[in-house]
């Protein structure tokens, strides 16, 4: 351990392949949407979150900053907090003042800049304990035996509860509810369902950001694979699917294209598509649901006016 730093991730090429290959040739084809975050695409959601149309990152900012307060008293004090998917630490970084945790831990994928990020947290704050911890918390979360075990708080925001489909939220919630023991709780941040209209201009703005946030997945497919997809060739399509409570992201060809990587190819007929990214809308009673399928009890929310979002305290059972 460096600096407070643990890396339990390293990043393996052949299995990133395996998979990235297998989406590829499914029935219908599919990328994970983690592979949207290289550094250009994550340089471009950033931007994403300064648009008009993207409401729920600068919506669940206020609801911090208007209800943070009561949100404290929810919580327990002193309590250690475990910051899933960190990146630069800043949204943790605000409630500190009104959490005063115990111990912070900050766990994302992208190790380099995550250890950057909490070496220079801990300069602000040096009272508290910190540790970065390199992990993809997506398919196991195994925390080292350095971080304590008692009044485990799990902050997950930014609606990211919504790239799982409810199944895998429920398995993933309940994996974060093992880990919390028996006096740990979470707080997380979710999109609710609302006008179709608000969902498709979030994820289909004007400016075609989020197209070419989309379409940069194809670069790093590219540099990943060794594939020849041509960003030209494609377009991005997002629509809400009112049946699955769901936005979804596309890569769909603009005509016939050949794709060749490194373990195959593929024929894309004109029109076909690849899956990149689901995002899941609930409301507040099938939010709970989950949580209680999860082994969460004990909800308490906060939303703004409008009701597009909310930030849910849970405890664990």
């Amino acid at each position: 351990m460096q600096n407070g730093f643990i890396q339990l991730y390293r990043q393996d090429a052949a299995a990133i392949r395996n998979e990235l290959s297998a989406g590829l040739l499914a029935e219908i084809p599919f990328a994970s949407s983690k592979y949207l975050y290289d550094v250009l695409g994550s340089k471009l959601f950033e931007a994403i979150c300064e648009l008009p149309e993207y409401y729920p990152t600068r919506t669940e900012a206020a609801i911090f900053s208007r209800h943070l307060p009561d949100i404290a008293r929810s919580v327990e004090p002193g309590s250690i907090l475990i910051d899933l998917g960190a990146g630069n630490c800043a949204k943790a970084a605000r409630m500190f003042s009104f959490l005063h945790p115990s111990e912070y831990v900050a766990i994302d994928i992208s190790v380099d800049f995550l250890q950057e990020s909490v070496t220079c947290l801990q300069s602000r704050f040096p009272q508290i304990k910190m540790t970065g911890v390199g992990m993809d918390f997506s398919s196991a979360l195994s925390l080292p035996a350095e971080i304590g075990h008692d009044r485990r708080l799990f902050f997950y925001p930014g609606s990211s509860i919504g790239n799982y489909t409810p199944e895998q939220a429920t398995v993933f919630l309940a994996r974060i509810r093992e880990a919390c023991r028996n006096d740990g709780g979470l707080l997380i941040g979710v999109d609710l369902v609302k006008d179709t209209h608000v969902l498709n201009a979030a994820y289909d703005d004007a400016l075609g950001l989020t197209g070419a946030f989309n379409l940069n997945l194809l670069v790093h497919l590219n540099n990943l694979l060794g594939a020849n997809f041509d960003p030209r060739e494609w377009r991005h399509r997002a629509f809400f699917n009112e049946r699955k409570s769901r936005i979804e992201m596309h890569l769909e060809a603009r005509r016939d294209i050949d794709v060749k990587w490194s373990q195959g190819h593929r024929h894309f007929r004109e029109g076909q598509r690849i899956h990149t990214e689901n995002s899941y809308k609930y409301t507040q009673d099938s939010f709970r649901q989950l949580l209680a399928r999860a082994g969460f009890a004990d909800a308490r929310t906060w939303t703004d006016e409008r009701g597009w979002f909310m930030v849910c305290h849970a405890r664990a059972v």
